[in-house]
């Protein structure tokens, strides 16, 4: 089935209720349907056949839903482009997607212009103003069928280890993870949903975007997340579902005025895209009077792969279960699952894991075999079958031949009262190896010192684990999502690593 088709079943069941609003923008299910089969029709006359790649590069905006379910209708493959890239990586994604066309909002027409000009394709520049009346000009499209495993979107990784890489999901992968958020949120049509994420992302793409357009339920958006705007948005929309990651909750809990808005129909709130520190779970959850819910997922995984569920037990730290349909097993090096007990790599299997990267049989093998897909992401298993994330594979400092996970140390640091944010890596060392240090930004009016925050860290772990160096910051580097940037973070040319 074809994925667009989840539209057409809610514009048929919900036709007069608001699919989306952003501000005092609404439109309805009967509108987007009718939105997405003018947009297939535009398509269709720029000659996008089935199978075709096609761009959009844009904010959080109503037109993201058209283009999404019209590229789709239309039998083409979604291809969503950050709208924070430049032209150099715009015509990365453009090219080695071999993407047709690109559509792009007006505030990015530059840098989207660069792109499609080296990739020798149409940009197609969108004004909020006049894409209605540029879309009508075209005869709608009806749904192409497509089936399963053909691919639906393509989401390129960031790229921490190289040029970014094409995930290829499939409508099955795309349409089942939408169906088991609905399930694990226990979504309905009088739900409202706050679309702080990048629809760009898989995250906001799967659990907001399309579980709500699955549900029949509103996604009320902000193009940028801000904790003033969305602490407005989700007292006026009467939110009843917030999806974010970490740093959101981070900064609506330290908010100085959180306390003066009226949040009191949020009945759950669900975290992804990095680790929750537990005490940002505690203080949202006391703060706010709302369950809070950690999952986990990739890109790779459609992207939701676990999580904790509202109607069962909860475990501070860990990432849950595996969701409905989809197993989970810690393996080594050599893909032989570790004893009970002990640290291993987790890997997954089920209906949402990628038909692997675009045009990459090695990279692809690499981390996949029989149908299980390696994760990069190191975790230990309870007695429960609850998992918890160790940190990813990449990001543990060898000190002295010593294994220190930058979460556990991150926790430490969170749990003192000043601090906001921080980030925990490992530098070379010639004489360890590495050597450990982390950046802190402080809550807003609290005061603490470097020093006074290594000696708590010092407090409360093994000695080879506390960082050597401290350095406070005004923010931490964020991508799009609002995930914290290790490989940006450098510590200050005036720290310098002694030798003992």
């Amino acid at each position: 089935m074809n994925l667009a088709q989840i539209l057409s079943n809610s514009a048929r069941r919900f036709g007069d209720r608001v699919a989306v609003k952003l501000n005092d923008a609404e439109v309805t299910y009967g509108q987007l349907e009718g939105a997405s089969a003018l947009a297939a029709g535009w398509l269709r006359d720029l000659g996008i056949g089935t199978g075709d790649a096609v761009g959009y590069m844009m904010p959080n905006l109503p037109q993201v839903h058209v283009l999404y379910f019209g590229i789709l209708r239309r039998g083409g493959v979604a291809l969503p482009v950050n709208p924070l890239f430049k032209g150099r990586e715009i015509a990365y994604a453009l090219a080695d997607s071999n993407a047709k066309a690109l559509f792009a909002w007006e505030g990015v027409a530059e840098e989207a212009a660069k792109g499609a000009a080296e990739a020798g394709i149409p940009l197609i520049v969108v004004s909020p103003a006049s894409f209605a009346a540029q879309a009508a000009e075209h005869a709608p499209e009806p749904m192409t069928e497509r089936s399963d495993e053909d691919t639906a979107v393509l989401l390129y990784t960031s790229g921490t280890t190289g040029r970014s890489k094409g995930a290829e999901l499939s409508h099955a992968n795309m349409r089942r993870n939408a169906e088991v958020s609905t399930q694990l949120f226990s979504l309905s049509e009088q739900d409202v949903i706050f679309g702080g994420l990048p629809l760009f992302h898989s995250f906001g793409q799967t659990c907001g975007m399309n579980a709500a357009i699955l549900a029949g339920a509103t996604l009320t958006m902000i193009p940028r997340f801000d904790a003033g705007t969305a602490l407005q948005v989700l007292q006026r929309d009467r939110v009843t579902i917030m999806e974010g990651v970490p740093t959101m909750y981070m900064a609506l809990l330290n908010h100085p005025d959180h306390a003066d808005f009226d949040v009191s129909s949020l009945r759950l709130a669900a975290s992804g895209g990095s680790a929750l520190p537990v005490e940002v779970l505690r203080g949202f959850e006391a703060e706010f009077g709302c369950i809070l819910v950690e999952g986990y997922g990739l890109s790779e995984t459609s992207p939701v792969a676990s999580f904790n569920h509202p109607d069962r037990e909860r475990k501070a730290g860990s990432i849950g279960t595996p969701i409905a349909g989809v197993e989970f097993e810690l393996v080594d090096p050599a893909w032989q699952p570790v004893p009970e007990g002990e640290i291993g790599e987790i890997a997954i299997r089920g209906h949402n894991v990628m038909k692997g990267y675009l045009n990459r049989p090695e990279e692809t093998a690499a981390v996949m075999r029989d149908g299980w897909l390696r994760t990069g992401d190191l975790a230990t298993r309870d007695s429960d079958g609850y998992y918890f994330i160790v940190d990813r594979a990449k990001d543990m400092i060898i000190r002295g031949g010593y294994n220190v996970y930058p979460r556990e140390v991150e926790e430490v640091l969170y749990s003192h009262p000043a601090v906001a944010e921080a980030a925990v890596k490992g530098v070379p060392h010639p004489l360890h190896g590495e050597e450990i240090v982390a950046a802190v930004a402080l809550k807003p009016g609290a005061v603490a010192t470097p020093d006074e925050l290594q000696a708590f860290v010092k407090e409360q772990v093994a000695p080879y684990k506390y960082p050597r160096h401290v350095w406070l910051v005004d923010a931490l580097p964020k991508g799009p999502t609002g995930k914290i940037l290790k490989r940006e973070i450098t510590p200050p040319e005036a720290i310098v690593t002694p030798l003992d």
